[in-house]
């Protein structure tokens, strides 16, 4: 039997997972993310949790194929990490410093939206297709991209960085990236919430979403919108259709056979789902297909583990 090891690395916690090659978890845990030695630390704490853990299962490191890793930053092909300021990182090699600390076990590294993008191609929503694009709705908005079963991370490792794609002419308030008008400031968890406080203050209209005030969040928004709140819907719509029109320029330019929506977000379900893909269709009129291609993430939080996994068994 043979084995493969996906590491999520996230500014809080590390996420692990031991695999069979074929796709089974076997066990997944959490540990620190411990930043100090230039971001560096949380390696050595990863290679230490690994080994520990199949030294618990019986696994020799030998009948191990290899370990893929998800880091929250541009990787571009070779492994180089200019910038990950969540973790710490600059211009660095995390996958080659985590293999050393493995005494020279294969360790491949991907961003971790476009790793977790591989996961539900491979054992989530996507499973059976060969290209996805994967959307996270959380407090930003997170893409990744895999054609032909392959991530595409680009030049620059800035592939799939769909969060930051320019959608609103003359936005007065920057994003976090430095631009002005990107997606994430409309239709991330906080860009709905955003877009709902402009909704009710260009308007007198009764809203039930005014007794939320300023701490509105986007559950408070799709909770409104689905019970019909006038406002509640404009502003949903507005983050959605804003959503589906970057959504339409991928579909033109890559062709996937589904987009896969998660993040916290995306717990309004299919009214979300339905909606974004009403919108692409009115957007997309050349791409003749009916099945419904805008789906809800089945892996939840597990998604970059399994990418990550899936990661360390490719050629």
């Amino acid at each position: 039997m043979k084995y493969c090891v996906g590491v999520d690395v996230g500014g809080t916690t590390v996420k692990l997972g031991i695999f069979e090659a074929e796709g089974r978890l076997l066990e997944k845990w959490e540990i620190k993310t411990r930043k100090g030695e230039d971001g560096r630390q949380f390696i050595a704490d990863t290679a230490a949790s690994i080994r520990e853990h199949l030294l618990q299962h019986g696994i020799a490191e030998s009948d191990v194929i290899g370990a893929g890793m998800g880091v929250p930053g541009p990787v571009v092909a070779n492994g180089y990490v200019e910038l990950c300021p969540n973790l710490g990182l600059h211009k660095c090699y995390p996958a080659k410093e985590l293999s050393e600390a493995l005494g020279g076990m294969k360790v491949e590294i991907g961003n971790d939206a476009n790793v977790a993008a591989l996961g539900e191609l491979w054992q989530g929503a996507g499973k059976g297709h060969h290209s996805i694009c994967m959307v996270t709705l959380g407090t930003g908005v997170g893409g990744g991209l895999v054609n032909e079963g392959r991530m595409i991370s680009g030049v620059h490792g800035a592939g799939g960085e769909i969060g930051h794609m320019h959608v609103v002419d003359d936005e007065p308030e920057a994003c976090n990236c430095g631009g002005h008008g990107c997606l994430e400031q409309y239709a991330s968890a906080t860009g709905i919430a955003r877009v709902a406080r402009r909704k009710l203050a260009e308007t007198p209209k009764p809203s039930a979403m005014r007794a939320f005030g300023e701490h509105i969040s986007a559950k408070n928004v799709c909770d409104c919108a689905k019970e019909g709140d006038e406002t509640a819907l404009l502003a949903i719509r507005f983050s959605m259709q804003k959503l589906a029109l970057i959504l339409s320029h991928v579909a033109l330019g890559t062709d996937p056979k589904l987009f896969v929506i998660g993040g916290g977000v995306s717990k309004a379900g299919d009214f979300l789902t339905d909606m974004i893909q009403t919108y692409l269709r009115e957007l997309t009129p050349l791409i003749k297909d009916d099945s419904k291609n805008v789906v809800l993430a089945e892996l939840g939080n597990d998604a970059g583990i399994y990418g990550a996994a899936k990661l360390a068994l490719e050629e």
